[in-house]
Order: structure tokens, then sequence, then C-alpha cells
């Protein structure tokens, strides 16, 4: 009987650290002065600083200090060209995973387009594209937001949407 409890004892200190990491890696969305903390006011993208429309904001923790934020800006000041495929800002202090692509650190420009994701350099140079999914059976839509998945989060605009996840 020593002998189960110890081997139980080995286990469960190596098991418990690897449980523990990867829990701290599922997705955790912000609300309340949690989000309202990490957004900022404005976003700079291809040479102007744009208000956020802060009822247009996600964000979701990873662990106890990563975070994605994104949120949509007003874009009246911008050109058409750019107003047709910018919606917003996307920030990552970390490296993550979205749609299976992996994205580096940094701060983004984004726009959904018809089946698409697109993220920008603060250039506006195109750098990735990954494909969005329909959700059909979401009640409200709502321009931008996020909700838990089983695999990180889902950032939806509308009914399309991502699935974002640690690295």
């Amino acid at each position: 009987m020593t002998r189960l409890r110890i081997a139980l004892l080995i286990m469960s200190a190596i098991l418990l650290p690897l449980v523990s990491a990867f829990a701290q890696e599922a997705g955790v969305v912000l609300s309340g002065k949690d989000l309202t903390r990490v957004v900022p006011n404005s976003f700079y993208y291809v040479g102007q600083s744009a208000p956020t429309q802060l009822r247009n904001t996600a964000a979701a923790r990873f662990g106890t200090n990563r975070f994605v934020i994104v949120g949509m800006v007003d874009t009246s000041g911008y050109s058409t060209d750019i107003q047709a495929k910018y919606q917003g800002f996307f920030i990552t202090d970390s490296p993550i995973a979205i749609g299976g692509s992996e994205l580096g650190t940094g701060a983004y420009g984004f726009g959904f387009s018809e089946d698409k994701l697109n993220l920008f350099d603060v250039g506006g140079k195109p750098l990735l594209s990954v494909s969005s999914t329909k959700d059909s059976a979401l009640k409200r839509p709502r321009p931008l937001m996020m909700t838990k998945a089983a695999d990180g989060v889902r950032l939806y605009s509308g009914r399309s949407y991502v699935v974002i996840a640690a690295k």
C-alpha cells in the first residue's frame, strides 16, 4: 500500500504542473473593467490615428499575462480603399495561432471580408489571410465579439469567426 501511495505522489508531482500549464493557456474572454483596462483609446494605422469603438472591442487572456486585444475603430477619416479592407486593430503580446496559422507578437490592422480574416502591418501591407467559418446558430451576432472555445477563443465579426489559440 505504501508503494502505491508513493507512486501516486510521484505521478501527481509530475502531472500537476503539466495540467496547470495547460489550463493557464486556455483563453479567458475579458469583460467589464478587465476589458477596458487593456483596450487602447486609439490606434495608429497607415499614417493616421483613429479612436477605438469601445462597444466593439474584445480581449482574451491566455495564462496569467498574455493578451490578445481586438477592436474596431472609426475609419471615417480614411480613404475609401482603406475603409474597404481595414476595420480595426489586432494586438497580441505573444505568439498565437489564428485558424491554424502562426502570428507573431505585434500590433496589426485587421478586416473581415466575405470568408476571410485579413491582417495587415500598421503600414497597410497584407501579412496574413485566414479562412473564417460561419456560425448560423449564433443567436445575436454583433459587429465584433469573442467567445470561449474548446481550442482557444473565437473572434467573431457578425456570424463569421476564426479561432485564436495560444502558442
